[in-house]
Parts: structure tokens; C-alpha cells; sequence
């Protein structure tokens, strides 16, 4: 079957992993599936037009509206998988609202990757209840053997000879809801008292005003670094060279940053908010914080008791292994799309 995947590929670095993921399941079973940009159109017509210029049979869309509304009114089957800003956000504005209701009405099924994603979204559209299926996200990390972590200090301006070095890692696209300037001012204070202490934020320019907001900012914050998004090997490798990786975010659908930290026996620490405590149960398989003092208070603590940390890691590791398999992920794609024919 040839299908059209579409996603936010320059936007969201979780929607274009998603998607990648995706696409590799559906081509090991003989699918041909090509993978567009949702930004590079503007309207369900010229969709339509792609669809009958490489004759598309069906579709798949990641986000409900940047992906679902340039499927409205298609002349193929389609599928949608929430992206987590769509249902967490987007649902607050009316003319939205309106728009992911009429593109779940023609979608054939809808993934959400949690059961709070499910209810969430169910509550909005409750004629969609039965349409809407439960797939985690598959993990597989692969880090680098040939990583240059000298050559990724120097880029991220950090002194090598820095003693007792404890780096923790934020990665996320250069976005509001991203939030990755809340931690900035905490951690500053931190690493004057303690130089060895950094934060490096990692990952594509997305918000191009927004990104400059934060250059400026870190540019003047002693501790914080700023770093472009680097091939996904060579970051699983820098992961597992860091103390802790950290999410921040206002809003997440399901962070593939936290799960790979998880399976590359890395701790996390994540703002408390429901898409991530979803998949992290305090100081069982990671830390929740509900502020930027409460976040220190808990790294402080991680840091001091390392059996703590040692039976973070091992849960979180066991906890990936059952719940985000990479090979039911696949299987679960491989036969929703069947649905498609």
C-alpha cells in the first residue's frame, strides 16, 4: 500500500522521531511510506493534489490539527496519531476545537499514547471514544561508539578540566511550551556556589524569536549552554555521559527524551505535569518537581544517595522494557493500518 505519513518534522523533535518510527514499521511488512513535512502545505487541497500526483491509497497524520487538518475532506482513508499539544492545548481554542472534531469524525482510528490522552481527548469528542487506541511509544536507543564527548564540551563552551564534572542535559526544540528557560536562573545560582554543575539545553531552532530569547539569555547565565540538535546517536552517547537528563516542559504528550534517558540507565528529573507523570512514578522510576527549587532540592538529594539513583535507574530501566517495547509498537502499527485498506 503506499501511504502518505505526514508530521511536524522541522517543528517538533518528538513528532519527527515519532514519525521515523512509524515509517520503519510500516516499510519492514512491504509498505511504501513517504514522510512529509506538514509545515511545507497550507491547505487540504494541496494534499489533495500530492495524493493524486503520487497516488496515495491512504494516509496517516501526527497531530491532530497540524497534521489532521490538511486531511479534512481527503478522498483516501486516513489515521491520526496525537501528537500531545493537540489535545493538551490546541482544544482551548474554539476554531481548532472545531477542526479536530471534523477530521476525527472522518478518521478511520486515532492513537493517543496514554489513557489520559485517551479520556482527555474522549471528553472533547465522545463519539470518537471507540475509534481512539492505546499505543505507547516504542523505545530503541543507540548510542554512538565513536561519540566525541571532548569535541561536545568544547562545543557546548565547558572547561574539560573541570573537576567532578555533573552535567545534566535538557533536550527539547526551541519552543514555548518546551519552557526550557525555567530551570536557567536556579541553576545559575547553583553552579556559582558549585562550578562543576551545567546544564546543557539541546535541540533544533524551532520558534526563530523565541530561540533568540534564549540565546540572549543563556549567553549572559554562567552554567547554562546552549547547543544545536546533533545526530540521535551521537546524543543517546552524550546522555549516557550525563548525571541526569531534564524535562521542563508545559505540555507534553509523551516525551521519547525521558523514555530513551530511561533505557540508557540515565535518571530523569520532569516538571510535574500529566504527560509526564504518566510515565514517571516519583522516586520509584524518576523525580517529579513542582518548581525550580523543589527541582535543586531533588538533584541535590539524587546526587547524595546513590542507592537512590541505582534503584531509580533499574525500575526505570524495567519499566521502558515492559511498557514501550519496540517490537508491539511495531505489530500495533502494522495492524491499525490494515484498517486502511
Amino acid at each position: 500500500m503506499r501511504l502518505l505519513l505526514l508530521a511536524c518534522l522541522r517543528a517538533q523533535t518528538g513528532n519527527a522521531t515519532t514519525a521515523g518510527r512509524i515509517q520503519d514499521h510500516l516499510e519492514a511488512v512491504g509498505h511504501i511510506c513517504s514522510l512529509k513535512d506538514a509545515f511545507g502545505y497550507e491547505n487540504p487541497s494541496e494534499i489533495a493534489n500530492l495524493i493524486s500526483a503520487e497516488k496515495f491509497e491512504a494516509a496517516l497524520a501526527i497531530h491532530l490539527y497540524k497534521g489532521g487538518r490538511l486531511l479534512q475532506g481527503s478522498r483516501i482513508p486516513f489515521g491520526i496519531i496525537f501528537g500531545g499539544t493537540d489535545i493538551n492545548e490546541d482544544v482551548k481554542h474554539e476554531e481548532k476545537h472545531r477542526v479536530m472534531g471534523a477530521v476525527l469524525e472522518e478518521a478511520r482510528f486515532a492513537v493517543a499514547f496514554t489513557e489520559k490522552m485517551k479520556e482527555l481527548a474522549a471528553a472533547e469528542w465522545p463519539d470518537a471514544r471507540s475509534k481512539i487506541y492505546i499505543q505507547t511509544q516504542g523505545i530503541m536507543t543507540t548510542p554512538s561508539a565513536t561519540f566525541n564527548w571532548k569535541r561536545f564540551l568544547q562545543n557546548a563552551g565547558i572547561p574539560q578540566d573541570t573537576e567532578n564534572l555533573c552535567l545534566f542535559l535538557l533536550i527539547c526544540g526551541l519552543r514555548r511550551v518546551k519552557d526550557p528557560l525555567y530551570l536557567v536562573d536556579v541553576f545559575s545560582e547553583w553552579h556559582r556556589r558549585e562550578p562543576h554543575i551545567h546544564l546543557v539545553i539541546i535541540g533544533p531552532a524551532v520558534d526563530t524569536q523565541f530561540t533568540s530569547e534564549v540565546n540572549e539569555k543563556v549567553n549572559r547565565t554562567p552554567g547554562v549552554h546552549l547547543l544545536q540538535e546533533i545526530p540521535q546517536d551521537d546524543l543517546h552517547a552524550a546522555v549516557k555521559r550525563c548525571f541526569a537528563v531534564v524535562n521542563s516542559s508545559i505540555s507534553e504528550g509523551m516525551s521519547a527524551a525521558i523514555l530513551e534517558a530511561m533505557d540508557l540507565d540515565v535518571p530523569v528529573l520532569a516538571r510535574n505535569i500529566p504527560g509526564n507523570a504518566a510515565i514517571i512514578q516519583h522516586k520509584d522510576t524518576g523525580l517529579l518537581f513542582t518548581d525550580p527549587q523543589e527541582f535543586v532540592q531533588l538533584s541535590k538529594s539524587l546526587m547524595n544517595d546513590p542507592t537512590l539513583e541505582r534503584e531509580i535507574v533499574a525500575k526505570a530501566k524495567a519499566y521502558v522494557k515492559k511498557h514501550h517495547s519496540w517490537d508491539c509498537e511495531r505489530e500495533a502499527y502494522q495492524n491499525l493500518v490494515l484498517r486502511l485498506q
